[in-house]
């Protein structure tokens, strides 16, 4: 390409050139020769064959030389192609060079080709351009920048300064070749002149040369004057930035002399002058150049210099020269080791000028110098753009400055100016420092050197920071460390948030914040190294330096900062502002610098929480109220332990234009709400980071991070969470400020959650403090509480529990470094519960929680243990403090125990018990400020100590379910803690005697408490008694009883009782068989029993343990409640009865006296009182109760061990003490009691079964019947007029008597017998209704009981039976008493008697047959007795008014007085028995059967069938006729008993009623016999009315036949006889000679008694027949008699004819003599009387009846 292009332009050369110049065309043509001539196979070949032809440029240097454009134009394309392949032969550089200097004056195109070949011209042939040639090639830039064509102009000012770079890179290629080489030239330096190398010499004298016409003198070396200033400052620029090392180079010292003699003087010369803003531009540039780069070498110079820039941004009017001298300083500051080098060349230097120091001061000055600029307030603010800001006021302004006017002095921008720092107007778009193309200076913000200034201030703490920082971790952790980002958050880097690498918008820090995690374990950061202390560290000057910077800086960046801190920044400013803030103080912190960081964290916390918003809310006093909706707090909140108010989920807050403008309209700017605004909880959140990044190093600062958080915490307690929202500087419309304010306003939550994070991580923070470093930070927090005034007035109460706030009273810190203290002013508002104090409280429970290991495991002292659980334990028993903040220590210090006893579950025995130790001490020393005698005893006070001491006792129960099992120590305090709810007394003695005298209830402190402590006890007893020391059992047993004494709750009393039989298992289980012996207790005093139940080494140490326990659960049987001393009673005699089986004969003998006896004398004594006292009768009833339930209980027990009892010889002894306690209550005629005693004896009686009756001897026996004997127990209730139920009560006295019977059969006596008897009817009279109101079916259980026992008793005893039917007999009589008597009975006690009289009456009959042969049983009576009870029912009969359902009584006592008869009726006759007797006897057995013939059938009661009933006693009757006849005919028997049987057998045969005039002849007048039959024969009047026959009319014909049979002669015994009965002997059989008081009668003579008796009846019997047949008949004319009436008659004139009277029955009739027909002759005139009837009424029948009875009687006559 490159031949093509050269032969080509060589030949339009030669066309050109043909005419005018012909040696051009001669020159072109050889070298197109010469071209042509070369056979190059690449261009490599080609330009090194070109190279070697020196002609082959000639034409192109001679085309050059005729100003010919044309040939001028193609040289110059031939000329820059040989340069660039490098084909130009190295001899004719030179004249290449003037022709490219000859050709400058050609055209654009001309000149911009040799712009173009110079800089390659340069680079391929450099070694051999130098020095003249050089020159040339610059004078050629020169030359063209002079030139007034722009583009030309440009081009070559680049080519120009192109080249110098490639004149100064030679010499840095010059440089690094071998040091030996060829001098061409010395060259001055401070130090004299120094020989240069061919570059360095160009170089020099090149820059020399840019420098001296740059200060428009004339150059040495080049040969061209008039360089414009600017562009000659350009170039210094290029050079010194570009190739810096040249200059600083030790080789190059000519350079460094340039720098110091001519380029730094101009520059500060030119500064000072104030020159036009281009000049100033460039020559702040060469400045900060010259700083950055060169400032070694120039130090003195540079010194000047940063002094010349302080005093044009302190001094200077124009805004855009400030604005320049603060862009270098920015950049000064961005690189913190050329501030480091600043402050080592001057500040720390003696005699030198404090360069950096004036600085910040100066910084001081200009961040105050136009308040209203930066919209400096009370605080922090939105910046206000100004709506005129675009008119020409600000221009005209501008230009005034940038023309470099003197005189005029900017003037105050006002309202119309922007208010404020943002990004929006607070920046430029290029820096003042990069318009370089500019000659005008542009518009520059009046708050645009404000930011800078801050972006100085940030610089210079981002550049501590991060030299610092990574010099603060411990050699361990840099490895780990190496990778890590440096914005991490954590010690090492406390950010508010992970923005470093640029500035974010509001809403991406939100995101970023939102985002945010901060979780993590502190572990990972042990404490930072102090970079100043490690002395061997190769950067520990540079540490140095950085400490003595922030010495001597501290108080103007502190002064800056704290003035932006309070103007009206944009978010973006204000963030770095903070952040620079914070990072400042965190590298003064690191560097142990204790004066910087305590200002810089207390106007940071001043700038968290704004003095007027905290006096503010001082003033309001109370909070404000929240939003109704819950709140729940994350558990990490910085008050999620307090009152989480630092949460702001739940509020609702407009945040639209439109509500944003309505608050604006309402609130002006200087009523701001005094509450905390989001960039207050940035600044808090930043001092929270510092409190995390510094935490071991910050000693007593730690009050000033700490009252911070807890002033906060009180503002936003105070203001209800009320979300502040950040004012705008200025009252105009900004939307965009608006709607920043709004954002801000939005983020309060988020920003609210963050500070709660970091507020957490801080605390967190700690658990890798030193000790030393974390007891200061207790120390610190403990301090907050100290603080506390005292109480101004009442506590006054708040609504919905949130307590009334004690507003305390800033003292804002002085400049001496002591921090905001708080105190009380009572008169502001109403004193209440602080929440300063709550806030207090939850960090030091939040402390603690998190710092749990260390606390446990180094000394108390040590660790803070002492520290942290005194001041708790002092809050909660402060009586000043109000009562929630007592109640939330309390919680705190519970809450601290529990989680120290779970953390140590996992540790050694050994370190473990002595924890465990420590923990519950702490419970017990919480309880002692509580337990103090002159304790403050007002109301409030009292309860709020009861509230305290639960939540104590809360804990210890949480306590002992977290870790009770591994509990391994401590058991005692625990025991005292769950003791101290009772107010301290004297204890009585713990020995067997004096346990009665101990008190029965021990006071409370409250009733409160019971539940609480019990709650632990019940854990204790239920799950850890295997986890007791022996030494707590004692005070287990004392503890057990102290609860049940006590009268606040009864259940807990109640469930106490029942551990003592748990604790009595425990003990028990741990031996078979507990030696429990006499010596055991035989100490008066007690004394040996409790040491030896203490005194775990000896032998009976369980057995006194359990001795104690009983004797204690004894003490409880006598409490006043019935419940509990029930329960009490039952639960010990439960623990006899379980581990009775482990308890030998002796153990039982010491229990029985010891425990048993004193059980029944304590209840013995309770009951005496209340029987004398005028007491309740529900309190003495249930002492009645408690009698009973002893009773049973001891019955129980002995009974069930009575085999084991019987062996010991000393058991008579006990068992006549016990029936002496038997008796004793007895006396005390309670029905209860006696019950009880009576089945307490029963019970135990009842198990003297094998084995035990060698025991039970006969005064063992003796002494329980004379217990039964003592008389039927009875109640004094009854002597009141009151009826009671006795039932129960004489059941279990009879019951007894079957046990007492059953040992005493064997020597059983008559006596004992009848007074049994007598007992027992003595029962029966007793007895009351009770709720066996029925007993007519069925005997009352103690009506069968009675009887059974009497029927178990032994009647083969002489007398026996004789007593036993004696007394059934009268049992049968009590239900048919005499009718006024009975119905009395009935209605008063509602007893019939009706079922024990029928059961009577079966144990009668069988009672009498089987003595049936005892004549004892008539002689005395007995029988006859039986015969009367058993006469009552038959003679009543229809008259009882009681009806059964099964058998009535009278049918019973029928047939039971049948079967006596049958059995006994032969034995009257064999035995001796008295005459008295029998007539007795035969009395009662006539009227026995006068009861079973009659009826009172009139009116009988409902459901009786008279018919059945009827022949029920038809044939009783006839069976009781075949026993007692003849038999009743004896001599013996007394007439008027035979009289009565017949005259009732007269009487009950009279079937139909007889007229009123006949009444006298069948009953006789007056009560008299039966009149004579003289009266027979007078007629009575008739009558029509026919009356019925009798309603047993079966009967009364049974009746007349007996009559008549009574009446026949039986002599000739012609009539067969037939019975229904089986039969019996009617008398004794003629040989028996066993009745010797009685003769011996023939059957005859017994028939002819009986029918002398019974002849009348008969007779009058007949004769009324005939009589009515006589009177009534005529009246009824032809009408026949009614057919009962006609039957009747027709029977009796039968049996008449048929009769064969006993001749000596009837007397004879006067002269009339016959045998058999007597009867029939008395009867003669009315059998007369009738025939006349019968014939004249037609009566067939009758008359014939009559007649074949007149035919007998005619017979007899003899006719």
């Amino acid at each position: 390409m490159t031949t093509q292009l050269l032969s080509s332009e060589l030949t339009n050369l030669i066309q050109e050139s043909k005419r005018k110049h012909n040696d051009l065309r001669q020159a072109a043509e050889k070298s197109l020769e010469e071209l042509k001539g070369i056979r190059a196979a690449n261009e490599a070949q080609l330009a090194a064959e070109l190279s070697q032809k020196v002609n082959f440029v000639n034409p192109f240097v001679i085309a050059c030389g005729t100003k010919n454009a044309k040939f001028t134009g193609i040289a110059i394309v031939c000329l820059s192609r040989l340069i660039l392949v490098t084909a130009l032969p190295r001899s004719k550089l030179s004249p290449v060079l003037e022709a490219l200097r000859e050709a400058t004056s050609a055209g654009l195109d001309v000149q911009l080709k040799i712009l173009q070949a110079l800089p390659s011209l340069l680079q391929n042939y450099s070694r051999e351009i130098q020095g003249d040639l050089l020159v040339t090639a610059l004078n050629i830039c020169f030359i063209l920048q002079t030139t007034k064509n722009l583009v030309v102009n440009n081009t070559s000012a680049a080519t120009l300064q192109q080249l110098v770079m490639t004149v100064f890179e030679k010499v840095a290629a010059e440089d690094k070749s071998s040091p030996d080489g060829n001098f061409v030239g010395d060259a001055p330096t401070a130090d004299g002149d120094v020989q240069l190398r061919p570059a360095s010499m160009d170089a020099y004298r090149i820059f020399k040369d840019i420098c001296l016409m740059t200060e428009n003198q004339r150059p040495e070396y080049l040969r061209f004057t008039g360089l414009p200033q600017t562009f000659g400052l350009e170039l210094i620029e290029s050079v010194l930035s570009q190739h810096a090392p040249i200059f600083t180079d030790s080789r190059h010292p000519e350079q460094a002399h340039i720098l110091r003699t001519r380029v730094m003087p101009f520059v500060i010369k030119a500064l000072s002058e104030k020159p036009s803003f281009a000049t100033s531009v460039r020559l702040v540039r060469i400045l900060y150049t010259l700083l950055r780069k060169h400032l070694d070498v120039l130090p003195s110079e540079g010194g000047e210099a940063l002094d010349t820039l302080t005093q044009l941004v302190d001094q200077d009017t124009a805004a855009w020269r400030r604005a320049l001298c603060m862009e270098v300083f920015r950049g000064i500051f961005s690189e913190p080791p050329l501030l480091r080098r600043i402050f080592t060349l001057y500040d720390s230097k003696e005699g030198e000028k404090d360069v950096l120091k004036n600085l910040t001061a100066t910084f001081v000055r200009v961040s105050t110098e136009k308040p209203v600029i930066i919209g400096l307030g009370h605080q922090s603010t939105i910046p206000v753009v100004n709506p005129y800001a675009n008119m020409g006021g600000s221009s005209d302004q501008a230009m005034l400055e940038a023309s470099g006017v003197t005189g005029i002095i900017s003037g105050s921008v006002g309202e119309g100016g922007n208010t404020g720092i943002s990004s929006q107007w607070s920046t430029v778009r290029v820096a003042c420092i990069d318009h370089l193309d500019k000659t005008e200076p542009p518009l520059v913000p009046e708050s645009y050197i404000y930011a800078l200034t801050l972006s100085c201030i940030t610089s210079l703490s981002e550049g501590l920071a991060k030299f610092i920082l990574p010099l603060t971790v411990p050699p361990d952790n840099r490895t780990r460390k190496r990778n890590a980002k440096q914005t991490e958050t954590g010690r090492d880097s406390p950010g508010l948030i992970d923005d470093d690498n640029g500035p974010k918008t509001a809403i991406e820090r939100t995101a970023t914040m939102n985002s945010l995690e901060r979780s993590g374990s502190f572990k990972k950061n042990p404490v930072p190294l102090n970079p100043l202390a490690v002395k061997d560290h190769p950067l520990h000057v540079e540490v140095e330096i950085c400490a003595a910077i922030i010495d001597e800086c501290w108080p103007a960046i502190l002064a800056t900062c704290s003035t932006f801190l309070y103007a009206a920044l944009d978010s973006e400013y204000y963030h770095g502002l903070v952040r620079a803030f914070q990072k400042f103080a965190h590298v003064a912190g690191l560097l142990h610098l204790t004066t910087p960081r305590d200002a810089f964290l207390t106007t940071l916390g001043k700038a968290a929480v704004p003095p007027n918003v905290f006096t503010a809310c001082l003033n309001t006093g109370a909070p404000k109220p929240t939003a109704p909706s819950p709140v729940h707090e994350p558990p990490n909140s910085i008050l999620g332990n307090a009152r989480g108010l630092l949460s702001v989920d739940n509020l609702v807050t407009p945040v639209g234009a439109a509500g944003e403008r309505q608050r604006q309209a309402s609130v002006d700017a200087n009523t701001i709400p005094q509450t905390l605004n989001t960039r207050n909880l940035l600044c808090l959140r930043a001092l929270l980071n510092l409190g995390i990044a510094l935490g071991p190093t910050l000693t007593s600062s730690w009050s000033i991070v700490l009252e911070t958080l807890q002033q906060a915490d009180f503002v936003l307690f105070t203001t209800g969470k009320a979300s502040g929202r950040t004012p705008i500087a200025g009252k105009g419309p900004d939307p965009k400020a608006e709607n920043e304010a709004s954002l801000l306003l939005a983020n309060f939550s988020t920003e609210i959650r963050a500070v709660e994070t970091a507020a957490s991580r801080l605390f967190e923070s700690t658990v890798d403090f030193p000790n030393g470093a974390f007891v200061e930070v207790v120390d610190a927090i403990c301090t907050l509480l100290d603080q506390q005034p005292e109480p101004g007035s009442e506590p006054s109460s708040r609504p919905q529990s949130s307590p009334s706030l004690t507003p305390p009273m800033q003292s804002l810190r002085t400049p001496s470094g002591q921090h905001r203290r708080l105190i009380s002013v009572s008169s502001i508002a109403p004193t209440g519960p602080s929440q300063e104090d709550q806030f207090a409280l939850a960090k030091i429970g939040e402390l603690a929680t998190i710092n749990i290991e260390r606390l446990l495991t180094y000394p108390p002292d040590v660790s803070g243990w002492t520290r942290i659980t005194t001041e708790l334990i002092s809050a909660l028993g402060s009586v000043s403090m109000p009562a929630q903040i007592r109640t939330r220590a309390a919680d705190i210090l519970v809450r601290l125990i529990l989680d120290a006893a779970k953390s140590v579950a996992g540790l050694d025995d050994e370190t473990r018990g002595r924890v465990q130790l420590r923990l519950l001490e702490a419970l017990r020393d919480s309880l002692l400020p509580l337990q103090m005698e002159d304790r403050a005893a007002s109301v409030a006070t009292h309860s709020t100590d009861i509230d305290i001491h639960k939540i104590i006792l809360e804990g210890l129960k949480s306590l002992l379910d977290d870790c009770g099992d591994a509990l391994l120590s401590g058991w005692e305090i625990t025991f005292e803690v769950i003791g101290s709810i009772f107010i301290p007394r004297r204890f009585g003695n713990d020995s067997a005697r004096d346990v009665s005298d101990q008190p029965l209830t021990l006071t409370t402190r409250s009733g409160k408490l019971i539940r609480s402590a019990f709650n632990s006890l019940q854990l204790i007893c239920s799950d850890f008694l295997s986890s007791l020391p022996k030494s707590c059992f004692l005070i287990l047993v004392d503890t057990l009883y102290k609860f049940c004494s006590q009268d606040d709750d009864l259940n807990i009393a109640l469930t106490t009782v029942t551990f003592f039989w748990v604790l009595s298992d425990f003990l028990s289980g741990k031996s078979k068989l507990l030696p429990i012996t006499d010596s055991l207790v035989d100490d008066p005093d007690g004394i040996s029993l409790v040491e030896k139940a203490s005194n775990a080494e000896h032998a009976s140490s369980d057995a006194a343990l359990w001795m104690l326990l009983l004797l204690r659960l004894t003490t409880v049987t006598i409490d006043e409640r019935l419940d509990l001393r029930n329960s009490a009673i039952q639960t010990l005699l439960r623990i006899f009865d379980a581990y009775g089986d482990r308890l030998g004969p002796e153990a039982w003998s010491v229990c029985i006296k010891s425990v048993i006896f004193k059980l029944l004398s304590s209840i013995e004594k309770e009951l005496e009182d209340v029987v004398k006292q005028e007491v309740d009768d529900k309190f003495r009833y249930d002492w009645y109760d408690t009698a009973v339930v002893v009773l049973n209980g001891i019955s129980s027990l002995l009974a069930n061990y009575l085999d084991v009892l019987t062996v010991h010889p000393t058991f008579n002894s006990y068992w006549q003490q016990l029936l002496g306690h038997f008796a004793a209550l007895l006396d005390f005629q309670v029905l209860e009691i006696s019950t009880a005693t009576f089945k307490a004896l029963t019970r135990m009686l009842s198990q003297n079964q094998n084995g035990t009756k060698q025991n039970f001897n006969k005064t063992t026996i003796d002494l329980a019947w004379d217990l039964w004997s003592r008389g039927v127990p009875v109640s004094k209730s009854s002597n009141t007029g009151k009826i009671t139920d006795n039932q129960n009560c004489l059941l279990a006295y009879v019951a007894a008597l079957r046990d007492v019977y059953r040992l005493i059969q064997v020597d059983l006596t008559v006596n004992r017998i009848r007074q049994m008897l007598t007992l027992l009817r003595e029962v029966m009279q007793v007895a009351t209704p009770g709720s066996y109101v029925a007993d007519i079916d069925h005997v009352t259980p103690l009506q069968g009981q009675v009887l059974e026992v009497i029927k178990l008793l032994r009647t083969d005893l002489l007398g026996a039976p004789s007593a036993v039917i004696y007394q059934v007999s009268e049992f049968i009589s009590l239900a048919f008493l005499e009718e006024h008597a009975m119905s009395n009975q009935r209605n008063s006690q509602k007893r019939t008697y009706v079922a024990m009289s029928k059961a009577s009456m079966s144990f009668l009959q069988s009672l009498i047959v089987h003595h049936a042969y005892d004549i004892n049983i008539y002689s005395d009576g007995a029988f006859l007795a039986a015969l009367t009870a058993l006469s009552k029912p038959i003679v009543l009969k229809y008259r009882f008014p009681i009806i059964t359902k099964t058998e009535q009584p009278w049918r019973l006592s029928t047939t039971s007085a049948l079967a006596i008869l049958e059995a006994t009726l032969p034995q009257l006759h064999k035995l001796e028995i008295p005459r008295p007797n029998l007539q007795d006897i035969w009395e009662m057995i006539v009227t026995i059967a006068n009861g079973i013939i009659s009826a009172d059938c009139d009116a009988p009661p409902d459901r009786v069938n008279i018919a059945e009933d009827q022949d029920f006693d038809i044939a009783s009757f006839l069976k009781l006729r075949e026993l007692i006849i003849p038999s009743l005919g004896g001599e013996v028997v007394a007439d008027k008993t035979r009289k009565v049987f017949a005259e009732n057998l007269f009487r009950m045969s009279i079937i139909h009623a007889p007229a009123p005039t006949e009444s006298s002849l069948i009953y006789g007048t007056n009560g008299g016999d039966v009149v004579g039959l003289s009266n027979l024969y007078k007629l009575r009047r008739g009558r029509t009315i026919d009356p019925p026959p009798a309603k047993r009319e079966k009967m009364c014909y049974i009746c007349v036949e007996e009559l008549f049979d009574l009446v026949t002669n039986h002599n000739e015994a012609l009539t067969p006889h037939i019975t229904v009965v089986p039969p019996t002997p009617a008398f004794a059989p003629p040989g028996n000679s066993a009745s010797a008081n009685l003769p011996f009668e023939s059957p005859r003579a017994l028939y002819i008694r009986l029918a002398t008796i019974a002849a009348p009846y008969l007779i009058l019997r007949a004769a009324l027949t005939l009589r009515s047949y006589i009177a009534d008949q005529p009246l009824r004319g032809r009408m026949p008699q009614p057919l009962s009436q006609r039957k009747e008659l027709a029977r009796m004139l039968e049996r008449l004819v048929e009769l064969k009277s006993e001749p000596e029955a009837i007397p004879d009739t006067p002269n009339v003599e016959s045998e058999s027909r007597k009867h029939l002759l008395r009867l003669y005139p009315l059998l007369v009387s009738a025939i006349s009837v019968a014939g004249t009424s037609g009566d067939e029948g009758t008359l014939k009846l009559l007649t074949n009875a007149l035919e007998v009687v005619g017979s007899e006559l003899g006719v």
